[in-house]
This record gives structure tokens, C-alpha cells and sequence, in this order.
């Protein structure tokens, strides 16, 4: 009785990685607090695996203005199994698998959640793969098929191609004909992107991307410009589309240079944003676009169309997730120097 009354102590707390002020990554550090309870129309979750994105990275150095203040427990998606239902919920029976998005909290062992934001999971389908899903492929589903609308035969270029959103990019590419596609990444990783349907690996190290996409389009340069980077980028990116082209801007990743943020570097990428104009963009026949999920929460609908989407992709065999790392959540700090280092190919996932 002594032993089952402890195990039950253990269960009521939950672990999470909290990071505790804006820094490097030691500021991170796992804590126990009380279990969440469940609201009107939401599920709590056991959660058995949780993505970690470079919007994470960038919060933890008090570069992401949507995140919590610190002392804080972030994290946009997990995956794992219901374990009770707040009133009024009847989507789901306790005991599912679902994914799930989350709006911050879901680098934790249990997650409470408005129901309509999780969809089950595939049998066939493990939680870390499922965990990799929600962020990286929904927003690459965004861009590509809502946003910039790409069409057979198109070209697509993608920075940060082995990242997790650049792979999840490459393999829905490869669901419309034709489309050529041109990804930047350093020299190790281009084995990968060509095995993931990248035509055309670029790196950025050694090689000009501006002046090597003209050598490969004859000058004419591409259609779709998906940048993460910001700053200068989107002018070299706009530099690069034909007629009709569309930029999309899904990130600001140059505002991080190392593990701690730096006011020059902050300064230097903010100098570099281009000034566009409707009368510029109308005269040059040129398309902007920005997505952030994180500002999205209001379009459930439209989310949930997209996760759906791409759990029949999975079923299909169309979109697998790569999973670069699985890491403890007391090794949550490895885990940020790998992505800050640019080390990992496709998603670092952590499990409780």
C-alpha cells in the first residue's frame, strides 16, 4: 500500500523543462510542479514525445517575442496518449494517441489542451515521428499549398534544407510534378537532401546561392523563395524570383548567431531588411508572403484541415519524418546546442 501510495505521489507531478531566464542554454532546467487539470472542452495528455524547433532555440535567448517571459516551459507540439477529459469533450476517449499542437507549455510530460487542436495518430505511426509532425510539416503545408500555391514544374528554393522544415518542404515537393527543387545546407548534409528529392544542393559555405542559382536557371531564377533566415536574405531572395515569383518569409534565424543573443548582430540583420512597397512589388510582378503559425491559433479549422491532410500523406508513404536526435529531457540543453550549431538533419525530439 506504502509503494502504491508513493507511485501515485510520483504521478500527480509534472516534469518539465523550464528555461529559467534568457541565456545560453544552461539556463535550462527540469522541474517538477503539480499536474494540470483539464478545462471545459479540453484533454489533458500524457505526453510520450515533444518536438523541439528553432522558435524554442530563439525563446530560451529572449529572441522570440510570442513566448512567455521566463521563468517559462515552452514548446509547440507533442505527442502522446489521453489520460482524462475536461467537461463537455467528446472527440476523444481516454486511452487515444494523438498529436497535438499546443500554444507553448509542451516541452513537459503532461499537456492540457483545447481538444479540437489534436488529431489521433496513425497506428502505424510511432510517437516520435508523430511529434514531428504538427510545426515542421504543417507550416511547409502552409507555405507550399495555401500560401504560395506551387504549382507542376515549378522551382523551389529552401533555406536551411536539413532542417525540419526544409526536409518536410522536400518531400511534399516531391507530391506535385516536376517541381525542381534548390536547397542550401553544408556540404555533409547533401547526401541527405539528394535522398530526400533535393535536385539541386547548394552550400552556403563555400558557394555564392544567389549567383549559383543563376548559373543553374540560365539567369532566369526560380518561382517560390521559402526563407527562414530574414534579414539580408529576403533581398537576395527577391533578387531571385522570376515574374509571378512569391517570397515567403517563415522565420528570422539570422537574429541568432551563437548561444546568446547579440545586440550588433541584432542591429546589423535589422539594417538588412529590404524596404518593399506595393507600387515596387506591383511593378516587378513579385509576391511577398509571411507565415507564423503561432499566430494562427484563431484558424483551427484551417490548422486542423492541414494535420489531417498530412496524417493521409503519412498513411500514403508521401511524407515520412526525420528524426535527427531523441533526447532526454534532462539533456534538453545538448539538445539546443545542436540545433544553435546547425549539426542536426531533420527534428530533434524530446521524451520525458
Amino acid at each position: 500500500m506504502a509503494a502504491d501510495s508513493a507511485r501515485q505521489e510520483l504521478t500527480s507531478l509534472m516534469r518539465a523543462v523550464w528555461i529559467t531566464k534568457a541565456g545560453g542554454p544552461e539556463v535550462l532546467t527540469v522541474r517538477e510542479t503539480a499536474d494540470p487539470e483539464p478545462g471545459p472542452g479540453q484533454i489533458r495528455v500524457r505526453v510520450r514525445a515533444a518536438g523541439l524547433s528553432f522558435s524554442d532555440v530563439m525563446a530560451r535567448q529572449g529572441l522570440y517575442p510570442d513566448a512567455p517571459k521566463p521563468p517559462c516551459v515552452v514548446g509547440y507540439e507533442i505527442a502522446g496518449v489521453v489520460d482524462k477529459l475536461g467537461p463537455a469533450v467528446t472527440a476523444f476517449a481516454v486511452g487515444t494517441r494523438v498529436m497535438a499542437l499546443v500554444r507553448f507549455g509542451g516541452h513537459a510530460d503532461v499537456a492540457c489542451l483545447p481538444a479540437e487542436q489534436a488529431v489521433e495518430i496513425p497506428d502505424e505511426m510511432g510517437f516520435e515521428q508523430a511529434a514531428a509532425i504538427p510545426v515542421n510539416y504543417l507550416t511547409a503545408y502552409h507555405m507550399l499549398f495555401r500560401v504560395a500555391s506551387v504549382r507542376p514544374g515549378e522551382r523551389v528554393l529552401v533555406h536551411m534544407a536539413a532542417g525540419g522544415v526544409g526536409i518536410a518542404v522536400l518531400q511534399l515537393c516531391r507530391t506535385i510534378g516536376g517541381v525542381v527543387t534548390y536547397g542550401t545546407a553544408s556540404a555533409g548534409k547533401h547526401d541527405v537532401l539528394r535522398a530526400e528529392g533535393c535536385t539541386h544542393p547548394i552550400d552556403y559555405h563555400s558557394d555564392d546561392y544567389v549567383r549559383r542559382i543563376r548559373e543553374l536557371t540560365d539567369g532566369e531564377g526560380v518561382d517560390v523563395v521559402l526563407d527562414p533566415l530574414g534579414g539580408g536574405d529576403w533581398k537576395k531572395g527577391l533578387s531571385l524570383l522570376r515574374p509571378a515569383g512569391r517570397l515567403v518569409a517563415y522565420g528570422f534565424a539570422n537574429l541568432s548567431g551563437g548561444e546568446r543573443r547579440s545586440l550588433g548582430r541584432l542591429i546589423r540583420q535589422a539594417l538588412g531588411v529590404p524596404l518593399i512597397t506595393p507600387l515596387g512589388l506591383m511593378d516587378r510582378n513579385r509576391t511577398v508572403s509571411g507565415v507564423n503559425l503561432g499566430h494562427l491559433w484563431g484558424q483551427m479549422t484551417l490548422m486542423r484541415e492541414g494535420l489531417q491532410a498530412l496524417v493521409t500523406l503519412s498513411r500514403a508513404g508521401d511524407v515520412t519524418p526525420r528524426i535527427d536526435a531523441v533526447v532526454p529531457f534532462a539533456d534538453a540543453a545538448q539538445a539546443h546546442r545542436r540545433i544553435i550549431q546547425h549539426r542536426n538533419i531533420g527534428k530533434i525530439v524530446l521524451i520525458p
